[in-house]
């Protein structure tokens, strides 16, 4: 940028500064912003377009159309050149507009007689505010110099909105963070509950945008450029005890904080008339919308990178650090981007709900929400952009659906609901040790899935029989290395002393797919759900497998010990696997060490191979178990993690429940017990069904066991079944209508 523009360009920054600090209302502060941008550009035009809602943009102040255009002139996300620019994120700079693709002419605001058109995004950390546009009646293209000012008062403008300097009497925005705001995402866990929010990475908010000493500025950013690299050196050193691809990714890290062209550009933006925060912001907004638009995973990583460092330098320059965050509210709701095992298990149980933008309905934070019965929404766009620390928020997990700063009415109904709940608690509570036993007089075991020490307390007060399922990857998962064998023998010791005796199915590390130790070097796979994960990986890193088979066989010490192994696609598999756990058994025995007193070995199915393999693995395993969720993805070819599709199919389709029916057969025949594992288990209406088809162990998370016990106990199996079959008889696709009809009409509904 010359020398004489950036003179031209912290002048017209200082008039915008001195146009803030004028009492004035929010119509009047935009009209005199286009009134100083058209007259420091020489322009005749100058407009500011901003969003009404998520796809319309509306013209709110112009310098140069018609004034009565204001407020009436609108268009959609994509729509003509402006609304373009707000999907693209990106300038279009051209001197003759209506050539240009997608022009749209509106005759209410005499625009015809213009032909260059300048527009830029009004953005503030990739999200788009609006758009500024600049325009003049000669073909010219505007300078790069030219463009460069606008963006950096474009950001600005962001600024100014996100602390409200366009709100008031004739204002053309609603106040920010303070209106209701409906997030629709994606239930991981279900579950509702009212609370405050509780960010888990504070927004920083620049509250000096414009300055007019560039020398100070460029001081204070070299200063904190030096912090932070100092930072990053002493992350670097922390990570010496780490392996060579953790080294690769901080190494990559300090990288970025050394980049002089990183530098050079928050240097020319201080130039321009930026205070040093909002050149980093600045320079951040830009990463985050080239974020956004990147299709290859390491670029993104490494943007990634970048965002997390001006997170970094912009918490040293403003000393809005997390330190210095909000204190934790009552009722905490976490609202975060995303958030790992690791930091989750940090805040503990003292949090109510979770709300994630990003996330998915199987990572690790999903197994901690899930394992804690907290309510936990995930790709709740925008949430994080919106929502203010004790901001008053709803979390409908049963629908996905999230209420920030609700109104009134959303509030009143919202109470129903959680009082609805409460009742029904207080019902499943006073039967919680009845036996769960149908009309019929059949038994239904129901048993609870876990996978941390906090789960057991459930044990007793959930009604469980037992622990049909015990995670251990969590343990793997949340740590920065390996642990060690005395640990987790230590662990699993515990986990047997808390169940007290009763029957706990610990299944060997399940990881792979969406569960990826921060250990383990990544594999870079097409689709991992089919890749290399669970057991496959335990029988290609079998000094992992037998360390774990070994601290479970210490941890039982002379106890009944019950091991089943995930993903098995085949005999040879399970075979393999045993012989693994052979071996372990008789080295403890040649060491010494006491032996369990009886071993259980089980495979979880979880592929449709499985349910068609020899008859000979019925008489092998002692034990099988259905794993659902993997399960009903393979059968239906449908990703659990992907919305489009997973919902398509029902967990009471005839073709499922028929392939179900036929596993169920072939364990009978042989004597081998079986149980069903998963989300549907824990499913009411599903749990009714599997159990009417003949499955006998039911394992869920704690929370569920009420209410499946309160169906099971109002209805007859034998009914059930037989309105099954007739469904089937009948070709129908799912037996959901039949099932419920028939719930309705016996009066044996929830």
């Amino acid at each position: 940028m010359s020398v004489e523009f950036e003179s031209e360009s912290r002048k017209l920054l200082g008039r915008l500064r001195d146009a803030m600090a004028e009492d004035a209302a929010g119509q009047a502060r935009l009209d005199k912003i286009v009134q100083l941008i058209g007259h420091s550009m020489g322009a005749e035009v100058c407009s500011i377009y901003l969003f009404r809602d998520p796809e319309t943009l509306e013209l709110c102040a112009t310098e140069g159309l018609k004034p009565e255009a204001v407020h009436q002139t609108r268009m959609r996300l994509g729509e003509g050149l402006v609304g373009r620019v707000a999907r693209a994120k990106r300038l279009i700079n051209t001197p003759d507009a209506p050539a240009e693709r997608g022009f749209r002419y509106m005759p209410e605001t005499g625009e015809e007689r213009y032909s260059s058109f300048c527009g830029v995004p009004i953005q503030r950390l990739g999200e788009v505010l609006g758009v500024l546009v600049v325009q003049t009646k000669d073909k010219r293209e505007f300078t790069p110099d030219e463009v460069y000012a606008l963006e950096v008062v474009a950001m600005v403008i962001a600024e100014m909105t996100e602390l409200g300097a366009f709100v008031g009497e004739g204002a053309a925005l609603s106040p920010r963070h303070r209106q209701p705001v409906m997030f629709r995402g994606v239930v991981a866990q279900e579950g509702a509950v009212e609370g405050r929010v509780y960010l888990h990475e504070p927004r920083v908010v620049v509250t000096n945008p414009v300055s007019d000493d560039p020398a100070r500025e460029r001081t204070r950013l070299t200063e904190a450029i030096e912090r932070l690299r100092t930072t990053v050196d002493d992350l670097l050193e922390s990570s010496r005890s780490v392996d060579e691809e953790q080294k690769q990714v901080f190494e990559a890290y300090r990288m970025f904080a050394n980049s002089r062209s990183w530098l050079r550009r928050m240097e020319a933006d201080i130039a321009g008339g930026l205070t040093a925060e909002a050149a980093v912001e600045k320079e951040q907004s830009l990463a985050r919308t080239r974020m956004s638009q990147a299709t290859d995973p390491y670029l993104r990583d490494r943007l990634h990178d970048l965002d997390d460092l001006s997170n970094r330098l912009l918490r040293l320059l403003t000393g809005q650090g997390a330190e210095t965050g909000a204190e934790m509210p009552e009722n905490p709701v976490l609202v975060a981007r995303n958030i790992g095992p690791g930091d989750l298990l940090d805040y503990g149980k003292t949090l109510r709900g979770i709300v994630l933008e990003e996330g998915s309905v199987g990572s690790h934070a999903t197994i901690v929400a899930r394992a804690w019965a907290i309510p936990l929404v995930i790709r709740a766009s925008g949430i994080t952009t919106e929502a203010l620390n004790g901001d008053p928020i709803l979390v409908d997990g049963e629908q996905g659906v999230v209420h920030l700063r609700p109104d009134e009415t959303v509030q009143a109904a919202f109470a129903d609901k959680i009082a609805m709940k409460a009742r029904a608690q207080e019902r499943y509570a006073s039967i919680r040790d009845l036996p769960a036993e149908a009309k019929c007089g059949t038994h239904v075991g129901l048993h609870m899935n876990a996978g941390l020490m906090a789960d057991l307390p459930s044990l007793p007060t959930s009604g469980a029989e037992g622990v049909g399922l015990f995670r251990t990857e969590l343990q793997f998962l949340i740590r920065n290395q390996m642990p060690r064998r005395a640990e987790l023998s230590a662990l699993y010791a515990r986990v047997m002393d808390a169940a007290k005796g009763r029957r706990v199915a610990f299944r060997t590390l399940d990881i792979g797919s969406d569960k990826v130790l921060p250990y383990m070097k990544p594999n870079d796979e097409p689709n991992p759900a089919l890749g290399w994960r669970a057991i496959r990986v335990g029988l290609d890193k079998p000094g992992v497998l037998r360390m774990q088979l070994q601290a479970l066989i210490r941890a039982a010490n002379g106890r009944p010990l019950t091991v089943m192994f995930p993903f098995i696609a085949q005999l040879s598999e399970f075979r393999d696997a045993r012989a693994e756990l052979d071996k372990a058994l008789e080295r403890e025995r040649i060491l010494g060490r006491p032996l369990p007193e009886t071993v259980e070995v089980g495979a979880m199915l979880e592929t449709p191979s499985l349910g068609f393999s020899p008859d000979v693995l019925y008489e092998e395993v002692d034990f099988l178990s259905v794993g659902g969720n993997d399960l009903k993805q393979f059968f239906f070819a449908a990703d659990r993690e992907n919305e489009r599709v997973r919902r398509r199919y029902d967990t009471l389709n005839v073709s499922f429940l028929r392939f179900l029916q036929q596993v169920i057969d072939r364990c009978n025949a042989y004597g081998t017990p079986l149980s069903f594992c998963g989300e549907d288990a824990g499913r009411p209406v599903e749990a009714l069904c599997l159990a009417a088809i003949g499955f006998r162990t039911l394992s869920m998370r704690p929370a569920s066991i009420g209410p499946v016990k309160h169906l099971l106990r109002r209805c007859h199996l034998g009914e059930v079944r037989a309105v099954i079959e007739e469904a089937a008889a009948r070709g129908d696709q799912s037996v959901r209508p039949a099932v419920t009809e028939l719930l309705a009409r016996e009066g044996w509904g929830l």
